[in-house]
């Protein structure tokens, strides 16, 4: 192998190390004792009532802004353009203001990223 060829392989390589965790398994157990943070604004149960934020059973696979019955999305989160999916949870979780400009989550993000990825696999689980 060529020394360009191999310093091009490395820098796979570390592309690959700093992948976003969202693609990582994370553990549902410890996700359930994670979204304790997020229960006095969202519930998770199916055909559940929204509480200050929306329902979030299901949220895999949904488009932003459009739990049915919740009205109080914001404008920069209803006019989003996409469907929820890890990565994307990953991202909004870290920071959600970052994300979302103008969004009316207090939330401030969960900065480790194993409890993003533990909750994200507990937010499947829990939507089966």
């Amino acid at each position: 192998m060529n020394i360009g060829k191999f310093f091009a392989f490395l820098a796979l390589l570390s592309c690959v190390a700093v992948a976003s965790p969202a693609f990582a398994e994370g553990d549902p157990s410890k996700g359930k004792k994670v979204f304790k943070k997020c229960k006095a604004c969202h519930t998770l149960k199916q055909d559940g009532k929204h509480r200050v934020g929306p329902n979030l059973y299901g949220i895999i696979g949904r488009q932003a802004g459009t739990a049915k019955g919740y009205k109080k999305y914001s404008k920069g989160l209803k006019s989003a353009g996409f469907t929820w999916d890890e990565a994307l949870l990953d991202q909004y979780l870290k920071n959600p203001r970052k994300m979302i400009k103008g969004g009316r989550m207090a939330f401030p993000g969960l900065k480790k990223e194993v409890d993003r990825a533990n909750i994200i696999a507990y937010l499947k689980k829990a939507a089966i």
